[in-house]
């Protein structure tokens, strides 16, 4: 199978926070899209492993996601290492992806910038010849995505590129619903986190409507690029 669209997220929900808006716009046009996970969130102060993968699968079939896998590495403590890059290579060159999706280039979370710096240098590993990797006896062909964007999350990141996503905020707050038990609950008598109070949506809202404002449209999502990016026509900037 091959993917337009491959998201990488240290966490089961770090995708759908900071890049939901942007996975909806993209199924709605048909696009094949995905969402590896490296590490089951094991560590969360609120919920459980077993609770975050209900809330996975309840956010996959929201998206219309061709596929989903979480890696199974070790929330807190997964390192920039060869056996993890080999893990990454292997899958980008299984699903081929058009455009990679990783988490932030700096964050609150220490894993977050980790997990994108990782992703970022296994993108690169992919494309080179020298690296074998096999799936069912098979060698899998080298693979290098045509882009890597890296989406903004809790720390504001002055964004090289962003895309109007007004049609779907809403559409984007159902989804992170999905994974109630990080969210605002008023029954909940788990410890509160920096995602789970009432305001935390209008965080989400205040963030995407500053990034929307910067191109003339209501709401946006930002990402960074650790290249330089190109076009081939000027007058498709905004």
């Amino acid at each position: 199978m091959k993917l337009d669209i491959l998201a990488f997220a240290a966490h089961p929900d770090d995708v759908e926070i900071s890049a939901g808006a942007t996975l909806l716009k993209y199924a709605k046009e048909g696009k094949k899209i995905g969402i590896v996970d490296l590490t089951g969130g094991e560590l969360g102060t609120r919920g459980s492993v077993d609770i975050r993968r209900e809330e996975s699968e309840k956010a996959s079939k929201k998206i219309g996601l061709a596929i989903r896998e979480n890696v199974g590495m070790k929330d807190g403590f997964f390192e920039i290492n060869e056996s993890n890059k080999m893990a990454l290579i292997k899958i980008i060159r299984k699903y081929k992806p058009t455009i990679i999706l990783a988490n932030s280039i700096s964050d609150r979370h220490p894993d977050h910038a980790r997990a994108g710096q990782l992703v970022a240098e296994a993108a690169f590993l992919s494309g080179l010849r020298k690296i074998e990797t096999y799936e069912d006896a098979k060698s899998l062909p080298i693979h290098r995505p045509d882009i890597v964007l890296h989406y903004i999350q809790d720390q504001y990141i002055k964004p090289d590129v962003v895309l109007d996503v007004t049609s779907f905020m809403e559409e984007k707050i159902e989804l992170i619903k999905c994974f109630g038990s990080q969210f605002y609950n008023p029954n909940s008598e788990e410890p509160a986190t920096p995602i789970s109070g009432e305001e935390f949506f209008d965080f989400l809202r205040g963030r995407m409507l500053g990034f929307g404002r910067s191109i003339g449209v209501k709401y946006a999502e930002g990402f960074n690029s650790s290249r330089q990016l190109g076009i081939n026509d000027l007058f498709d900037l905004k």
